[in-house]
């Protein structure tokens, strides 16, 4: 078997930080990049950049308006490319996935930037918080039926730390968007729905503190380490066994002009 490397990056913002994409590639050198936020319409999308280095086949679901958009930057070509809108709302690039491999190694991966959910996790005031609860639901009734027989992947940021070491604190977050019991509880339920295996509590027991985002509002964000698990990599239970070598690129965090969010790779064995 040979391994296939992935990572998931909310890169905030994929031409302002194209110079740490392109460091990414260059230094942790996955096969395939999956990105969200990437914040530009798909003619705006830096891949001639990225081709330079080897990644020769792109994905894009940037939308009409320039906001929200994911991305798929690969070495290896890339296969039936699907994108779901989600909610009703037409031009909300939120999704985007794509067939990895052939034969009996291919398997489908699913890259999501869920809704943030805005400030207050209160349906009656926030439409953005209501937005993301019908995200997470309609998620769940997605999921299911999108493999298209193969086994697949999703990654992406996923806007919900689910569980209590998933935080920094979870007394001082489980009234906060991100955390709240209802996001926590709908996510379990995206995943439950296939029995996908959330790859980094099967390496990192549910115990011990895990983050993938920190804010920019910390001086020294490492020391203050107030940090958030929203970034994932779930794997379908027949593929979960493949999976090798996960890790959180904290240091990323730190790179010129950073994304707020830390990349997360894994291996997969095909």
């Amino acid at each position: 078997m040979q391994q296939v490397k992935i990572a998931t990056w909310n890169i905030n913002s994929v031409r302002m930080r194209r110079l740490i994409v392109e460091r990414l590639l260059n230094e942790a050198a996955p096969d395939v990049l999956f990105l969200q936020e990437t914040k530009c319409q798909d003619g705006q999308f830096p891949a001639a950049d990225f081709r330079k280095l080897g990644y020769d086949h792109i994905a894009m679901n940037g939308g009409r308006g320039g906001y929200h958009g994911v991305a798929i930057v690969s070495r290896l070509p890339l296969s039936d490319v699907q994108v779901h809108e989600f909610c009703e709302k037409v031009g909300d690039p939120r999704h985007i996935s794509a067939v990895i491999g052939e034969g009996n190694s291919a398997f489908r991966v699913h890259n999501f930037y869920v809704p943030a959910g805005g400030d207050e996790p209160d349906v009656t005031i926030n439409p953005k918080f209501d937005h993301k609860l019908r995200f997470l639901d309609e998620m769940k009734d997605f999921l299911p039926t999108a493999a298209d027989g193969l086994p697949d992947v999703v990654v992406g940021d996923l806007n919900v730390a689910p569980y209590e070491h998933d935080v920094w604190s979870h007394k001082a977050l489980v009234k906060i968007v991100s955390h709240t019991p209802i996001e926590c509880e709908k996510l379990e339920a995206v995943r439950g729905a296939v029995g996908y295996v959330d790859i980094a509590r099967r390496f990192v027991p549910l115990e011990e503190k895990l983050y993938s985002w920190w804010s920019y509002r910390a001086k020294d964000w490492r020391a203050a380490d107030k940090g958030r698990r929203l970034d994932h990599i779930w794997a379908h239970p027949d593929m979960a066994e493949r999976v090798s070598d996960f890790r959180i690129l904290k240091d990323a965090r730190d790179w010129d002009r950073p994304s707020d969010h830390a990349p997360v790779m894994v291996s997969i064995a095909v």
